[in-house]
């Protein structure tokens, strides 16, 4: 009987330290032998935001006990492993370096291939977990570090068709969360207290939601979020806020990603938009644009809520897809802290960008 490929993935770009096996699984989706993660969410609790240095550190004295921890679990020996597969970026850079120079220590002592995988890339295929999902793909990746649509053309083909021109999504959350007090990480606090209050009660600017395209921009609603907190003097008021910025980001949302499937019908044939990202995992967004997609005729696709995080699995995937392609890293690689998935797109973030 043929060995099935196993494959290690390992993440730490950003608070996450994550070490994840996974085992092909022929015709059918892979199948996750371990995902173990680390959060570091009560270390960076009290400075409202991740402290990269204090994120390193936190890598460096977990990495070896994750591993050993993802090893047991799914009852592998490192001899069994086929390949490493590390995320290389994006992300910050003192913390890339820590998984991916292990993942190379790894590599060298075991004498097998090293795959450097974007972190974007690791969302893009998560869905791919539950579901035999084919090229080519609508994708709207919503997380902390990002947001943009893309089309997916096959492995390693990406083309950007709309990004943030300031703030990614995941951001404006934890910043509007942190405004009223609620703590970090901000999403899923938003999400919650927006059920206690009235989305209604305050407008909110929408903006450039009648041009760019499908570009975005959350900074001047992040702005007017600061604006009217001047008016918040109760809990109620807060949860009212909270409720009224949620609402403005799904009419936002729903407004571009209907633009974005329209330039994806333009260029190329398939029905299918994938959201990924930490804050796919919010459920009004999902249901925001799971009506969306019912009347767009789309068909759509969300990973499981635990695989819409920062995680390894994800990593694992694009691994497994490389290996099985021979796409291998060559030690001298280094980590890209600012590596996009369409590396021909202009770089559109700052004052003064034209749309």
């Amino acid at each position: 009987m043929k060995k099935k490929i196993l494959i290690m993935g390992i993440e730490t770009s950003c608070d996450e330290t994550a070490v994840s096996i996974i085992q092909d699984n022929g015709k059918k989706p892979p199948k996750i032998l371990a995902n173990i993660i680390s959060s570091q969410e009560k270390i960076h609790k009290q400075y409202g935001g991740v402290v990269p240095e204090l994120a390193a550190r936190n890598h460096l004295e977990k990495i070896d006990i994750i591993t050993k921890k993802a090893l047991k679990k799914s009852k592998v020996n490192l001899d069994d492993l086929d390949a490493i597969s590390a995320t290389a970026g994006p992300g910050l850079i003192v913390c890339l370096s820590v998984g991916f120079n292990f993942a190379k220590a790894l590599s060298i002592t075991l004498n097998k291939p090293l795959i450097a995988v974007n972190h974007l890339e690791g969302h893009a295929l998560s869905p791919m977990f539950e579901n035999n999902l084919s090229y080519p793909y609508l994708l709207l990746l919503i997380s902390g570090g990002h947001t943009q649509f893309l089309i997916v053309k096959g492995l390693g083909k990406y083309k950007r068709i709309g990004t943030t021109i300031d703030d990614a999504l995941g951001e404006a959350f934890d910043k509007i969360a942190k405004l009223l007090g609620f703590g970090f990480p901000g999403g899923p606090k938003i999400e919650k207290f927006s059920k206690k209050g009235n989305p209604k009660r305050f407008l909110l600017p929408k903006p450039i939601i009648n041009k760019g395209g499908c570009n975005l921009s959350f900074a001047g609603l992040k702005t007017a979020v600061l604006r009217s907190t001047a008016s918040v003097k109760t809990i109620k008021d807060k949860y009212d806020l909270a409720a009224s910025f949620q609402a403005t980001v799904l009419e936002i949302i729903y407004k571009k990603t209907k633009l974005a499937i329209d330039e994806f019908k333009k260029s190329t044939k398939g029905e299918k938009l994938v959201v990924a990202g930490g804050v796919a995992a919010n459920n009004e967004i999902r249901k925001k644009i799971k009506t969306l997609c019912k009347e767009e005729n789309f068909k759509l696709y969300f990973p499981d809520v635990r695989l819409c995080g920062d995680n390894a699995a994800m990593i694992a995937i694009s691994g497994l897809k490389k290996f099985k392609k021979r796409k291998f890293t060559k030690l001298n690689f280094s980590v890209k802290p600012r590596w996009a998935l369409d590396e021909k797109a202009k770089f559109l973030k700052g004052s003064g960008v034209k749309l």
